[in-house]
């Protein structure tokens, strides 16, 4: 969390969970399940559909701006920041600027030419958005921008 406006994760939210209390009762000292709650909010990525749906990821689920929205009024949250999906520019917004994946590996694994980013939030809570360019595996001239279809 931050300020108590901020809940940062690594994927997304869990049909299972409603409150941030839920999870402050999880005990997350456990090996990642392949289903369930813990599982879900490490898997789980925004979409632009309502509701829950499966993910195509095969672990977590997709859930629409209904529910983040719900989320963030039940926990009093501002925004939902999250950071497993490769995202081209290094960060997307989603639902309406109410979620935003932040993701930090220029160039994942040499090959998708995207930008990476961090989010820096301020003593005022305003946020900025740094970007840092893709770089070249060592030897290589060019970055090529391509998103494998296993990404998508």
């Amino acid at each position: 969390m931050v300020e108590s406006e901020i809940f940062c994760l690594h994927g997304g939210l869990s049909p299972s969970i409603e409150t941030l209390d839920n999870i402050r009762n999880f005990d997350r000292v456990q090996e990642v399940p392949h289903e369930g709650p813990m599982c879900d909010l490490l898997w789980s990525d925004p979409d632009d559909r309502c509701g829950w749906g499966i993910s195509p990821r095969g672990a977590g689920y997709t859930f629409g701006q209904d529910i983040s929205e719900q989320f963030n009024h039940s926990n009093s949250l501002k925004l939902i920041a999250r950071a497993h999906q490769l995202v081209m520019d290094g960060y997307n917004w989603a639902h309406e600027q109410k979620v935003v994946t932040i993701f930090s590996a220029p160039n994942y694994c040499y090959r998708c030419g995207n930008m990476a980013s961090i989010l820096e939030v301020d003593d005022c809570r305003n946020h900025t958005f740094i970007q840092f360019e893709p770089a070249p595996r060592r030897g290589e001239p060019d970055v090529t921008r391509r998103t494998p279809d296993y990404f998508l």
